[in-house]
């Protein structure tokens, strides 16, 4: 599961951009491996939703394309699974990543627009965290201990 693109019904929009900007767009794709028109459509996506949500940006990493809070090494979903863990106590959870009360606040209000995309990402990464400690004890098993 890639939690990097969520899906829904397209529909295509015309615009005109400037040549730099078409030749900058080009330049990017090439290095990141898509095609414009798909990195441009992300672009437009995720400009409108930091413009909703403006603590939240949008880096790559070795699983995907994930939301993350400004200023912060912290992804929007680690915050939320943090707030679970803590029973929904946003002023807990803060405490506990000692992050403010607004960037825990802010990561709330993206899940509460974006639950499945976070949902997701949590889900992954609680098989990936299993995966890894199934293994670890088979190793362990292995060594006779």
């Amino acid at each position: 599961m890639r939690c990097d693109t969520v899906h829904y019904m397209t529909k295509p929009v015309s615009l005109r951009m400037n040549e730099a900007t078409v030749d900058l767009l080009a330049r990017r794709a090439r290095r990141v491996g898509i095609p414009p028109r798909t990195l441009a459509q992300r672009y437009v996506e995720e400009g409108l939703r930091m413009d909703e949500h403006p603590l939240v940006r949008f880096v790559d990493g070795p699983a995907g394309r994930r939301a993350k809070l400004v200023g912060t090494g912290a992804d929007v979903w680690e915050v939320i699974a943090t707030v679970r863990d803590n029973d929904g106590d946003v002023r807990e959870a803060a405490d506990y990543l000692q992050m403010s009360l607004g960037l825990v606040q802010a990561a709330v209000t993206y899940y509460g627009a974006y639950p499945q995309e976070i949902d997701e990402w949590i889900e992954l990464n609680e098989r990936a965290r299993d995966e890894a400690r199934a293994a670890w004890l088979a190793g362990q098993a292995a060594l006779g201990r």
